[in-house]
């Protein structure tokens, strides 16, 4: 039998379209409309999940945030955030530059902090500006803070201590303020080991001690008074301290402090003026003033001149405060291993009263 083969010429060739599908080939307009509308359609399921966050949770968020820099930067996001972040009741205001609302007077009494800045300010604008008032400084802590409505805690950070000590000398101080001060703790020593007053005898030194104990007094004074117009504006606040980059000095108000420093203020809007002195006038206090001549503390510091100061204002007459009061205000007053250890070490030491007029 003979076999059939059948003929190549016979077989139909195939095209190479046939066999591969066209891959250079663009998708169509449809496929880039149909891949756009659902990225569009992702990103709206995701917004509106957060959207759908009750208020409530945003401003825990923004409670813990607390920074004002940043909160203010979310006040763009959305009109939501817009008014929430109004509503925020805990802040953290960092001044890199602090100007006193009144600082175009003509007062040359003003403050530590403000003095130098506001001269080289105001020499600088009357050289360009000859025949202008220079314009009022906007960046106030008053001002900054008029961007919310719900404040409860705040805490305001600025830039730099204010005492100007001799070198070697560190002075921590913390106060308490309601219409004017009530209590203040202050622990000062030398680092080095260069100190001429290591007499045991207590009026060693004084000089120095009491000159450590009114500087900061001062500094507190004047930091107090530039927190007049933040207690007037804020009712609703319940603690307020003011702080530095340094970790120098602390000022802290609460509740019925802050309540009796508006009723002050709004005593003084009504005839009474602010003293001149762009600081709160500190009343007669008591003094209980401890000293060592040198401290080695546990964690291997040494400190010389060491001092601690408990002072509280002069009650008239009604109940005075003793040394176990005093001890736990000075237990509490500092944070940090040294110097809590420091304060430890001094309250072991004898306590001498003193007592100082108004200033």
């Amino acid at each position: 039998m003979r076999s059939h083969t059948p003929h190549l010429h016979h077989i139909p060739l195939l095209q190479r379209s046939d066999v591969e599908p066209n891959l250079k080939k663009p998708p169509s307009s449809q496929t880039q409309k149909t891949k756009k509308r659902n990225e569009k359609d992702m990103a709206s399921i995701e917004m509106d999940a957060f959207d759908r966050l009750p208020d409530s949770l945003i401003l825990l968020i923004f409670n813990y945030v607390s920074d004002i820099k940043t909160l203010i930067s979310c006040r763009s996001i959305s009109k939501r955030f817009n008014s929430l972040v109004r509503q925020t009741e805990s802040l953290l205001l960092k001044v890199d530059c602090v100007i006193s609302p009144d600082s175009d007077s003509d007062s040359d009494s003003d403050s530590l902090l403000f003095s130098v800045l506001r001269s080289l300010l105001n020499s600088l604008h009357g050289f360009l500006l000859p025949h202008r008032k220079p314009p009022r400084a906007l960046t106030s802590p008053a001002q900054i803070l008029c961007h919310f409505d719900s404040i409860r805690r705040l805490e305001i950070e600025l830039p730099a201590g204010d005492l100007k000590l001799e070198k070697s000398a560190i002075v921590k101080w913390k106060a308490e303020f309601g219409k004017t001060l009530k209590s203040c703790v202050i622990l000062g020593f030398r680092s080095g080991g260069e100190s001429d007053e290591l007499s045991s005898d207590f009026t060693g030194g004084l000089k120095t001690r009491v000159v450590w104990t009114i500087s900061a007094l001062i500094a507190a004074s004047a930091r107090h008074y530039l927190l007049r117009e933040v207690v007037r504006a804020h009712s609703q606040m319940e603690r307020l301290v003011l702080t530095d980059r340094d970790e120098e000095g602390t000022v802290v108000m609460y509740r019925e402090g802050l309540k009796e420093s508006r009723i002050s203020i709004a005593e003084a809007a009504g005839g009474e003026e602010w003293p001149e002195t762009k600081r709160t006038v500190v009343p007669s206090v008591r003094m209980r003033m401890r000293h060592a001549p040198r401290l080695e503390l546990k964690s291997g510091c040494r400190v010389e001149a060491a001092t601690l100061v408990v002072v509280r204002a002069c009650c008239g007459g009604a109940h005075e405060c003793g040394d176990a009061e005093d001890t736990e205000l000075a237990m509490g007053a500092f944070a940090g291993e040294v110097y809590a250890e420091a304060v430890q070490a001094l309250l072991d030491y004898k306590g001498y009263l003193l007592e100082m007029n108004s200033f």
